[in-house]
């Protein structure tokens, strides 16, 4: 099968990052046939492996946040990433920083780091699906991603951004998702430690 055949079954398809069995399922292929256009194509430059069984289209590489979706699931995008997509924090970040249920995880990838922090399964919600660049990334809603990035403070596993505005946030909200943590101490912290200067 020839590279445009696979481009053009990828474009229908609407599959930007594919595992091999997916990759399989699209072209209609036996099981060694994917497997060794797979390699073909990936020694050849045309294909790009993400990960183990995970690859991409090189000449349609997908955004960072797109990526940060697929390369680790379940998980958003929360933390700093979402704190400067708010408008939050003023700094342009290096990492991609994610949540999960799945044990913490770190992937570098095209000169990017791609984080991805575990949090309980209670607090894993709250986060929606944006539209950026006519991609469909879930990013968490904004008092969820301050709720998560600040209970990685309490942990004293973040030191705080003290240019941290939260001068648009909902603080009904924010208590909310902090109660999903169902750890009385954060939420004590919260109301009686936390300090920054527009809180």
């Amino acid at each position: 099968m020839k590279y445009i055949e696979i481009l053009e079954k990828c474009r229908k398809s609407g599959f930007k990052i594919f595992t091999s069995a997916e990759f399989r399922n699209i072209m209609n292929l036996t099981l060694n046939s994917a497997k060794f256009l797979l390699l073909r194509y990936t020694a050849r430059g045309l294909l790009a492996r993400l990960k183990r069984d995970l690859y991409a289209l090189k000449d349609q590489m997908p955004s960072t946040w797109f990526l940060a979706n697929h390369l680790y699931r379940p998980s958003f995008i929360s933390r700093e990433s979402a704190l400067s997509y708010y408008g939050l924090i003023p700094e342009s970040l290096y990492a991609v920083t994610s949540v999960t249920v799945k044990p913490t995880r770190h992937y570098d990838l095209n000169e990017v780091a791609y984080e991805y922090h575990s949090i309980k399964k209670e607090a894993f919600r709250s986060y929606r699906a944006v539209q950026i660049s006519g991609e469909t990334v879930l990013v968490a809603e904004k008092e969820k991603a301050l709720a998560d990035y600040l209970y990685f403070v309490f942990l004293k596993k973040q030191t705080l951004n003290k240019r941290l505005k939260l001068n648009r946030i909902k603080k009904l909200s924010l208590v909310t998702h902090i109660k999903e943590y169902r750890n009385p101490k954060f939420l004590r912290w919260y109301k009686n430690d936390f300090s920054i200067a527009d809180k």
